[in-house]
Formats: C-alpha cells, sequence, structure tokens
C-alpha cells in the first residue's frame, strides 16, 4: 500500500556547503516511512495525523510531509532533504545495505529520527538500527489492545510538556529484550500494575518512550501508537508533535538527563589519618553556603575501635567529638572548623549501651553569606543528668570567622532547648532547614527505645528510669506537651530569641495553656533524621525511620514502614497511633502491656497513656505519601467496616511496586530547583526540577529513586506517579556510595552526598563526602543548528 509518492530526488552530486549543514532546511520536511503492506486503517490514521500535525501551532513550527512505502528512496542525496525521517507501520519493511549506509550517513550528518510502535522491528538484523531504536520488543509482549496508565517523567520535554503526569490510554504494549533505561532518556513509561503484561514484563521501570542523541543526530522513539485510535488521541498527538519538532529541528530538547554515563561521581575526602578526624567525623548532615563550600557535621562517634565510655559512675559516660567540617571546591582543601564536646559517644550495643544524641543537625543562616551564623542542633555532654539517666537537646546560634576558617564557639546563641531522656537508646531526629520566610524548622526524635513492643507501635508504658519513661512514644512523639518526635517551626530573631510564625498546630493556649507547645508544627513523627523545604513553593518535605516489627500482625498492626510524606500545612503524623495511609496501631497500657486493647481511631486519636501531660484528644492524623516495609511499597490491605486492615500477610498489596525495604533507614531528599540563569556546567539539567529525591541509608533494593508528584492531591497523601531510580547515576556496591546520610544539591546544581561508612556509631575509611555532577553538556540542537 502506498499513500502517496515523493517529489523528485535531489540530485546525488551534493556541495561541500550542504554536507556541512545538517540535514532538511529552513522549510522543514518530514519523510515518513511504511511499509507496502501496512496495516492500512492504522497507516492512514499515523501519516494523516503527521500531516496534520505539520500545520499546527505557530507557523515557525509548521512543516511538510512526504510519504513513501519505497525503500529505494533511501539514498544519501535524497535523504539530505529531510529535517526528520519517521518509520510507522515498517513491520516487514526492510532497506538493504546501502540504504541502510544511506539512513546512517543521514542521522550521522545530523538528521533527526523518530521510531513509532512497530518502528522497533525494522532492520531486525542490525545492530546500528537497534542503537538507533534503543531497544527491541520482546517477542513474548502482549498482542492485545489494552487499556494502561501512562505516566509522564518528563516535565519539560517538548514530546511530554503539557500532558498530564499520568493519563489512561488504549494500545498494545510493547515488553523489552532490554530494558533500555539509563542507557536512552525516558519521558514516559506505561504502569504495568494497570494491564496484563505477561511473562516478560518489566516491572515498576517500563519504559515507553525515549529519546536520545544518537551517532550525531536525534532519535524518539515511542511504543505507543500501535492502535489507529492512537492518533485521533488529543494526548498522544500532543507526544507525537513534540517528538516531531525535536527531531526536526524546530525545538530543543534535553535527551541526556538520564542516561547513566552524563553522571560523574567524584569522592572529594580522603581516609582520615590514622586516629584523627581531620578529614570527617561520624557523618550526619551537611549544609551548602551560596559560596559553594560545604559544611558538614560529625554526630560524636571517633574512628574505628576507639575506646568509649559506658559506665554511668564515670563523668566521661558518652563523652565524643560532635565535627564540623568545611570543604572548599576552589581549593578542593578540607579544614575542621569546630569540635563539639556531645553526649553519645556510646559505640554500639543493646538499647541500654548505644545512643544516638550528639551533633545532629546543621543548617546556615539565609543570610549567611552577611552574618556568618550557623545554627547546630545538638546535645551538649555538660548538660547530662547521671542521675536521671537525662539530657538537653539544643539548637544553638554560632558565627563562623571567616578569617580563621572556624566556628566561634564563644559566639554560642541557645535558641531552643529542651529535656530528652538518654538511658535508652534512640531516635535523635536531627534535620533543620529553613523556608522563605526565615521560618527554623528543626526535626526532633521521639527519643524512645525501640525495643519493649515486639516492633509494632512503641507504646509499652512500663519500662521507666528514675520515673521517666523510655518506651512510650507517646510521652513524645504523640504528646501535645513535648517537644520531641515532632517538627518544629520557629523564627529566629537577631537577639538570639525566637518568635512563633502563624499557622502551628498549637498556639499554647489550648485548654488554658500548659497542655500544648506552641513551637510545634508537626506532631507523630518518629525519627525524621533529614528534612527539606522546596524553596519554590515552602512545602516541608520529611522522612522518617519506622519500629522493627519484620511483618503485619492482624493482632498489634502493621510492619515497620518507613516513611516520607510532603507537608503543606500543620498537621499530625500519626506516630505512634497509626501509619501509612491510616493504618492504625493496637493500644496497650496499664497494667498488663502485652494486653492488646482497642485499635486507635487514626481520624481522632486519643492519647491516654499515664505519661501524658498533654493532650488527651489529638488532632486527626493525615495520611503520608510514601511507606515501605520489608515486603516493598505502600502496604495496604482489605478493610473492615471501621477501616482497619485485615494485616494478613497473604492479602497484602503493595501500591508502589518500586520500592522494597528490609534493612531500612529513609534519608529524605531535597526538591532540586534548576537554575537557568547559572551558566554552570556541572549542574543536573532541567528534567529533574520539581522532583523529591527520596532515598534510604542502604544501597541494595532499598529506595534511591526522584519522584513526581502530583500537586493536586499531594497535600492529603497522594502517592508518587512516577519515580526514577539513581543507581546508576549515584553509585552503589563496593567503591560506592554504600550508606546514604545526607544529600543536597549546591547553587551550582551538582549533588553532594555524604557516605556514612561501614560501620555504626563511628568514621571509618569509607566516611566521605561524595560530589555527583552531570556531564551531558547542553539541551541538542544547538541554537545555531535551529531550522528557524
Amino acid at each position: 500500500m502506498t499513500l502517496a509518492l515523493l517529489g523528485t530526488v535531489p540530485a546525488a552530486a551534493q556541495d561541500e556547503e550542504r554536507r556541512a549543514a545538517p540535514p532538511g532546511g529552513q522549510d522543514p520536511l518530514v519523510l515518513v516511512f511504511h511499509a507496502e503492506d501496512a496495516p492500512e486503517d492504522r497507516t492512514l490514521a499515523g501519516v494523516r495525523a503527521i500531516e496534520a500535525l505539520g500545520a499546527e501551532g505557530p507557523a515557525a513550527e509548521h512543516f511538510a510531509v512526504d510519504v513513501t512505502s519505497d525503500p529505494a528512496d533511501f539514498t544519501t542525496a535524497g535523504l539530505l532533504d529531510y529535517n526528520a525521517v519517521v518509520f510507522l507501520s515498517t513491520d516487514g519493511a526492510v532497506l538493504n545495505a546501502n540504504q541502510e549506509a544511506a539512513l546512517q550517513t543521514y542521522v550521522r550528518l545530523g538528521g533527526g529520527f523518530v521510531g513509532i510502535h512497530d518502528a522497533a522491528l525494522a532492520q531486525p538484523e542490525s545492530e546500528w538500527f537497534t542503537g538507533l531504536i534503543g531497544s527491541r520488543p520482546d517477542a513474548a509482549s502482549p498482542d492485545d489492545v489494552q487499556t494502561a496508565v501512562v505516566e509522564v517523567g518528563d516535565r519539560v520535554n517538548p514530546a511530554t510538556r503539557g500532558l498530564p503526569v499520568e493519563w489512561a490510554k488504549r494500545d498494545v504494549w510493547f515488553n523489552w529484550e532490554s530494558n533500555p533505561s539509563g542507557q536512552v532518556h525516558t519521558v514516559a513509561r506505561v504502569r504495568e500494575s494497570t494491564y496484563e503484561p505477561g511473562d516478560t514484563a518489566e516491572g515498576w521501570d517500563h519504559p515507553i518512550s525515549w529519546c536520545r542523541d544518537y551517532d550525531g543526530g536525534r532519535s524518539f522513539y515511542t511504543g505507543m501508537g500501535g492502535t489507529a485510535q492512537s492518533f485521533s488521541e488529543n494526548n498522544f498527538r500532543k507526544h507525537l508533535r513534540g517528538a516531531l519538532l525535536w527531531t526536526s529541528r524546530l525545538a530543543r530538547a534535553d535527551c541526556q538527563a538520564t542516561i547513566d554515563d552524563n553522571y560523574a561521581a567524584e569522592r572529594l575526602t580522603e581516609p582520615n589519618a590514622p586516629q584523627s578526624l581531620d578529614q570527617i567525623g561520624e557523618p550526619h548532615g551537611l549544609d551548602i553556603a551560596d559560596d559553594g563550600r560545604v559544611f558538614y557535621i560529625g554526630r560524636g562517634g571517633q574512628w574505628t575501635n576507639a575506646p568509649v565510655v559506658t559506665d554511668w559512675a564515670d563523668p566521661d559516660i558518652g563523652l565524643g567529638p560532635g565535627t564540623v567540617h568545611v570543604y572548599d571546591p576552589a581549593t578542593d582543601e578540607v579544614t575542621l572548623a569546630a569540635t563539639l564536646e556531645v553526649f553519645g559517644n556510646k559505640g554500639g550495643g543493646g538499647e541500654l549501651v548505644k545512643n544516638e544524641e550528639g551533633l545532629v543537625g546543621i543548617v546556615l543562616d539565609p543570610d549567611f553569606d552577611d552574618n556568618q551564623w550557623v545554627y547546630l542542633h545538638w546535645t551538649p555532654h555538660s548538660e547530662i543528668d547521671r542521675e536521671t539517666h537525662t539530657g538537653e537537646r539544643r539548637v544553638s546560634r554560632f558565627t563562623f570567622d571567616e578569617a580563621s576558617g572556624t566556628l566561634d564557639l564563644a559566639s554560642e546563641q541557645v535558641l531552643l532547648s529542651w529535656q530528652v531522656q538518654i538511658h535508652s537508646c534512640c531516635h535523635a531526629g536531627g534535620g533543620m532547614d529553613f523556608d522563605s520566610e526565615g521560618n527554623l524548622y528543626i526535626a526532633t526524635g521521639d527519643t524512645n527505645s525501640s525495643q519493649f513492643s515486639g516492633g509494632f507501635s512503641g507504646n509499652n508504658p512500663e519500662p521507666e528510669f528514675a520515673g521517666v519513661s523510655f518506651a512510650d512514644a507517646r510521652r513524645t512523639a504523640g504528646n501535645t506537651n513535648n517537644l520531641n518526635g515532632k517538627i518544629l517551626r520557629i523564627h529566629p530573631e537577631d537577639d538570639g530569641t525566637y518568635t512563633i510564625p502563624e499557622g502551628n498546630l498549637f498556639t499554647g493556649e489550648e485548654e488554658g495553656g500548659g497542655k500544648t507547645r506552641a513551637e510545634i508544627y508537626v506532631m507523630g513523627v518518629r525519627n525524621p533524621a533529614r528534612i527539606a523545604i522546596d524553596p519554590q513553593t515552602d512545602w516541608l518535605y520529611a522522612g522518617w525511620v519506622g519500629p522493627d516489627a519484620p511483618e503485619p500482625s492482624p493482632t498489634w498492626g502493621p510492619a515497620k514502614y518507613d516513611t516520607f510524606a510532603v507537608i503543606t500545612e500543620a498537621g499530625n503524623r500519626g506516630w505512634p497511633y497509626c501509619m501509612g495511609n491510616s493504618q492504625p496501631y493496637r493500644d496497650r497500657n496499664l497494667p498488663d502491656p502485652e494486653q492488646p486493647l482497642d485499635w486507635y481511631d487514626c481520624d481522632a486519636p486519643r492519647n491516654e497513656s499515664p505519661h501524658n501531660d498533654g493532650l488527651v484528644d489529638l488532632p486527626p492524623v493525615t495520611d503520608n505519601n510514601i511507606w515501605y516495609a520489608p515486603q516493598g511499597g505502600a502496604p495496604d490491605f482489605p478493610r473492615d467496616a471501621d477501616g482497619v486492615p485485615s494485616y494478613e500477610l497473604d492479602e497484602q498489596f503493595l501500591r508502589l511496586p518500586w520500592l522494597t525495604g528490609g534493612g531500612q533507614a529513609a534519608m529524605n531528599g531535597p526538591v532540586y530547583r534548576h537554575d537557568d540563569e547559572s551558566g554552570s556546567d556541572v549542574a543536573w539539567p532541567a528534567y529533574w526540577d520539581g522532583k523529591w529525591f527520596v532515598g534510604d541509608l542502604y544501597d541494595a533494593d532499598q529506595p534511591r529513586h526522584a519522584v513526581v508528584m502530583d500537586p493536586s492531591n499531594v497535600a492529603g497523601g497522594g502517592l508518587p506517579v512516577h519515580a526514577d531510580g539513581l543507581d546508576g547515576i549515584i553509585p552503589v556496591g563496593e567503591g560506592g556510595i554504600r550508606n546514604l546520610m545526607d544529600w543536597k544539591f549546591a547553587p551550582d546544581g551538582s549533588l553532594y552526598l555524604l557516605d556514612y561508612g561501614r560501620g555504626f556509631f563511628n568514621a571509618d575509611q569509607h566516611s566521605a563526602l561524595w560530589r555527583v555532577t552531570y556531564t551531558g553538556g547542553p539541551a541538542t540542537p544547538l541554537p545555531a543548528d535551529l531550522a528557524r
């Protein structure tokens, strides 16, 4: 079947001037090639759609179309007239060696290529053509038309800009012989949970449309377009039009952003000198100045096998070095700026030996360039009480002395302090960040033991020392009158005091006063080590580590859930009453904490702990956006009439199949914001703009992803609609960043990360500061190569 014939083929002889320029001209022309016996309805629909798309939009984006089914039209001279070549319904069409060589020459001269659906079946013996497409369909792919959800991860590419983040589409969905992720730039995926992908399914990462700069030219492929109906669908037509604009040199696009080899990871710090912390302490957080200097802290541990004091009779119990180091990218040098005497250096061991207190957070003042103020979140050793096994957590402001490159410890201004129990490990939290109004957010852990509740809700009121409970998180995280297990929000003032911004969870005056703390912005978090403010929206992004139960229990509730949440307003995130998406735990209380009582009500939780000195009736729990367990991401269950899940493991279903847990410790990351005006040659590209980086301390199958959220439902617990795996970009395994402790983007758009090291409660030879930079180059075509 031939739908149209080519015009006069240009003469074979081309002058040198024409060969020096990319194929095509300022009046763009697109060649559509199809097989002679291609399905008539689909081919005709595709041709008519492409012709119509050529006349849509501004006149500067118009292009003309030629159509052929004759492979003989593929000559070196003939193809030079075309800005782009489209393979449409080409299953069965074969170019001979000379014709494919002409196509190769065309691409190498800078030509554009678009492959639609079964274009991936063309030239089956050609390795070069496989590279042009990116992969080949698996022979066992389903061949029936099914409705599936397409998720759009690239929000800036002309082929996806303006499309919904997800849309339902009927099509024929190929699986791939080899998953091309990491080798091509994926712009859209198909979600396998929404259709039947067959035995050769790709899993959560199922690319369906992608592009890349290939062999001198530009290649775009979509696995969609397998039905005639596709070409009348508005979303698919927009998608195809954007692909044609890029390949025809009518628009620029970054088709390199998710290709693994376009990133370089570099370890910046050397191993410490023996019995020294000259390069790095026990890694625990970082912040970055506007000039690019990286300030990073060590919690309090020393080097491997350094002696520790664990005897409460010894005045030096838990004494350790809280370090502040500064890395200067201009000189590639590290300086030790401060060492604070902190409590928390007790080494490993059981719950009543180890401890996670110390120097747990750092943030630079928004006006650091002018005032040199540095805020530290820490537990000073000088303030511990060895009789009651309690200490003081504080947030202090120090001044950095630029002349000496050190922190002036005598300049300390204590903004805020509160009591913590230090008899038992764990959960210190530590993250801090500022919003655009100068409000300081402070993440605090519940300072509660992980034991005594079977790894479920930390709500056992029985264990205590010197009258202080250390296993009942209702005393801390679930208590409206306690600053532990919270995210606080205050506004630091120049005189070293603070004020309370409007919109926090409590005023301090509820029930006449004395039952709430006005500093609380978020309650009900267990161990929020890392938080981040999106500078564009001022939304708070947080993650916290969950308890230890390996499986759900129909008696006690959910398994351990590590959690991430987008927080747009003050609220209660559930711990220790509920987890995930309103999945309650069972209450317990004296006189027999082993006896399960009623399920907590996530809509109206009550704190009836004997250790509660705050409100009994608590704010309703807000659903979280991401949670994961050893079994996988976002576990959920059938629910009874009261909304209580069954918690039967064989009834569990996973809402986020890309997530896997196990040994797990959530490490929240930043929301990337690309600066188009920075001029940086190392900045991560605009593809990542608005994506939220979520990760885990561990590097096996645990999460290290950048996710796309739907702004319309994110505040109420909406799940991510797209996730990019980062393991090919941020190196994992031996020689890589195995234990992620913190990560932030610098003003130049590069990503800095801390690797904790391979031990616990100390620094070792693997503890290090890293940087990951983008090396893929600018979007293509270059401005000088645009057709218009």
